[in-house]
C-alpha cells in the first residue's frame, strides 16, 4: 500500500495533468474555430546554434537581421512590421523567393549574448543587411567603413523599409506584390551569363522534385529498378551539387535494403513500406530540398519554367562533366531515365523519339553535349509554334533559339541580314563547358547565391571541377579522370556488399546471443 502522502502526490499530478490535457483540447478547438490559428512567422528566427548554419545554405543574395529583445515593446510593437516585409521573400509563397533572407534573433536570450555581441548590438530592434555568406562567423563594427554587412537606419515602418531595399538593389517591390504578378522584377539570364550560377540551387531542386515523383507515383518497378540506379551512378559521379552527389551514393548504398528486387511488385506491402521509409530518410540532396521554389528557373506565372527548366540544365550540365569514355553511358542512362520516370507523356516520347535516331554511339563529350543542345533547341522551336497559337508561353521568358548572341557572340556564324542561324559548333561547345561546368558550379564572388569559402567551393568541386573538354585536359589526366570514373561504379557495389556483409554478420551474432 503506498503511504497517504505519496497517493496525495499522485493524485494531485494527475489532475493537473488532466486540466493541462482540457486546457490543450480547449485550445485546439479555438484555433478550429478561428480558421486553424496564427500562421507561421515569415522571418526565421535563429540563434547561436543554428545562425552560421543556415545563412551558409541560404540560396539568397542579400540577407537581413533584426537584432530585438523579447521584452522590449518597441521590438513588439516593431515585429507586424517587419513580418509584413518578410512574407515577400521568404518561403514557397513568397511573392519573390530567393532574393533576400529575413531572419530575427532575441538577444535577451543567454545563448545569444555571444553571438549579440558579434555583431555590436546597441539597440533594440537592429537590423543588419548583408550577403548570406558575409554574415558566417562574421564580427560588424559600427564604426568600421565600407564594410559588406551595412545597419539599416531607417526601417521603422514596413513601407520605409521596403523603400530601402528597393533603393539599394535598384527594385521596385511593393508591399502589395503577390506571387508571380510582377514579370518585370524577374531577372533577366539571357543577358548575363553569371545567372547560371544561380541554377545550382534549382538543379537540387530539380533532382530533388524527381525523386519525390518517383515515390509518390512508385515508379520503381523490376523493369525500371536498373535504369533508375544507372542514373543515380551518373549523379553520385558528376552533379554539380556535392550535396546531390553524397545523397544519391547514400541511395545507391542502401538501394538493395530499400527495394530489394525480390519483393518489387505492384501489390507487395513490403514495397510500400521501403518506399515510405526511404521517402523519410533519403534526402538525395539535403535537407533543404526540396525548398519549394526556383530561383534562376522562376517563371512570371505559376505554370511555367520550374521543374523542366531545373531539369533540362541538370542535364546539360552532366553531359558536360562526363569523359569521353563515358558519354555514351551517360546518353543511354539520361534517355532511360526520361523514358522511364518523366511524367509529362508528350515530352518523353518526343524526346525518346529524337534519342532513337542516334544511330552511333557517341565517342566524345562534344559530340554528347552538342547532341543534347541541338535536342533542346529542336524542343524549342517546336514549342515556339505551340505556345504561340495557344498563347501559353511565359512573356518573360519566351522559347527561342539558344544561346542567344548577348551570351555567347562567337557561338552564331550568322549575319544580321540572315533569316536562318547558322552555328560555330566549337565556339558553342566551348560555351556550353564553361556555362553549364565551370560557371554553374563555381559561382563568381559578385554572385551571392553561395555562401561557401574558396576552400570550401574548392572541395565541393571535387569531381566536377574537372572540365570536360578534351582540348583544356591532358591526355594523361583524361585517362586518369576516366579510370577514376570507371572505378567508381565497382566501388559503389563494393560498398553495397560491405554494408549488407556488416548487417549480415550483425545479425549473426545477435542470434548467437540469444
Amino acid at each position: 500500500m503506498p503511504s497517504l502522502p505519496i497517493l496525495s502526490l499522485f493524485l494531485f499530478l494527475h489532475l493537473q495533468l488532466s486540466l493541462h490535457a482540457m486546457g490543450a483540447s480547449q485550445r485546439l478547438l479555438l484555433r478550429s474555430l478561428s480558421g486553424g490559428g496564427a500562421l507561421a512567422d515569415a522571418a526565421v528566427d535563429l540563434n547561436s546554434t543554428n545562425f552560421d548554419d543556415v545563412l551558409k545554405n541560404s540560396p539568397t543574395s542579400y540577407a537581413i537581421v533584426e537584432f530585438f529583445a523579447h521584452w522590449c515593446p518597441a521590438c513588439r510593437n516593431y515585429k507586424p512590421q517587419y513580418e509584413r516585409v518578410a512574407k515577400l521573400f521568404n518561403g514557397p509563397d513568397s511573392a519573390h523567393p530567393g532574393i533576400i533572407f529575413m531572419a530575427r534573433v532575441d538577444c535577451a536570450m543567454k545563448v545569444n549574448t555571444i553571438l549579440c555581441d558579434r555583431f555590436s548590438v546597441g539597440h533594440y530592434p537592429m537590423l543588419l543587411w548583408g550577403p548570406p555568406a558575409k554574415f558566417i562567423d562574421a564580427k560588424w563594427d559600427p564604426k568600421k567603413e565600407n564594410s559588406d554587412i551595412q545597419s539599416i537606419d531607417d526601417g521603422r515602418t514596413s513601407q520605409r523599409l521596403l523603400n530601402w531595399i528597393n533603393k539599394r538593389i535598384g527594385s521596385s517591390f511593393n508591399l502589395d506584390d503577390e506571387k508571380y504578378e510582377n514579370e518585370d522584377l524577374l531577372p533577366r539570364n539571357a543577358s548575363d551569363p553569371e545567372q547560371i550560377a544561380r541554377a545550382i540551387f534549382d538543379v537540387e531542386e530539380a533532382t530533388a522534385k524527381a525523386f519525390e515523383i518517383i515515390l509518390e507515383h512508385k515508379m520503381i518497378k523490376p523493369e525500371t529498378r536498373a535504369p533508375l540506379i544507372k542514373f543515380f551512378q551518373l549523379l553520385a559521379a558528376h552533379h554539380p551539387s556535392k550535396k546531390c552527389r553524397r545523397g544519391s551514393a547514400e541511395l545507391l548504398v542502401n538501394f538493395d535494403e530499400m527495394w530489394p528486387s525480390s519483393h518489387l511488385s505492384l501489390n507487395s506491402g513490403m514495397t510500400q513500406m521501403h518506399r515510405s521509409g526511404a521517402s523519410d530518410s533519403i534526402a538525395v540532396c539535403g535537407k533543404e530540398a526540396p525548398r519549394g521554389y526556383w530561383i534562376f528557373c522562376r517563371g512570371s506565372k505559376n505554370d511555367t519554367r520550374g521543374f523542366s527548366c531545373g531539369l533540362w540544365v541538370l542535364i546539360h550540365s552532366l553531359s558536360v562533366r562526363v569523359e569521353d569514355g563515358e558519354s555514351q553511358s551517360a546518353f543511354t542512362a539520361i534517355r532511360d531515365f526520361i523514358h522511364n520516370f518523366f511524367i509529362c507523356e508528350e515530352c518523353r516520347r518526343h524526346f525518346y523519339d529524337m534519342c532513337l535516331s542516334v544511330k552511333t554511339p557517341f565517342e566524345s563529350t562534344q559530340a554528347l553535349s552538342l547532341w543534347l543542345w541541338q535536342t533542346h533547341n529542336k524542343v524549342n522551336e517546336r514549342l515556339m509554334k505551340e505556345e504561340k497559337i495557344l498563347h501559353t508561353g511565359d512573356p518573360s521568358f519566351p522559347k527561342s533559339l539558344w544561346p542567344p548572341h548577348q551570351l555567347c557572340p562567337s557561338c552564331q556564324l550568322t549575319s544580321a541580314t540572315s533569316t536562318e542561324v547558322q552555328w560555330n559548333e566549337d565556339e558553342v561547345f566551348k560555351f556550353l563547358v564553361k556555362y553549364y561546368g565551370h560557371t554553374l558550379a563555381s559561382p563568381s564572388t559578385n554572385v551571392t547565391t553561395t555562401s561557401q569559402s574558396q576552400t570550401d567551393l574548392l572541395t565541393s568541386n571535387d569531381s566536377a571541377s574537372s572540365a570536360v573538354s578534351a582540348e583544356l585536359v591532358p591526355v594523361w589526366a583524361a585517362l586518369g579522370i576516366a579510370l577514376a570514373s570507371v572505378t567508381f561504379g565497382a566501388l559503389a557495389c563494393f560498398w553495397r556488399a560491405q554494408q549488407k556483409n556488416r548487417k549480415y554478420s550483425h545479425h549473426l551474432r545477435s542470434l548467437k546471443n540469444i
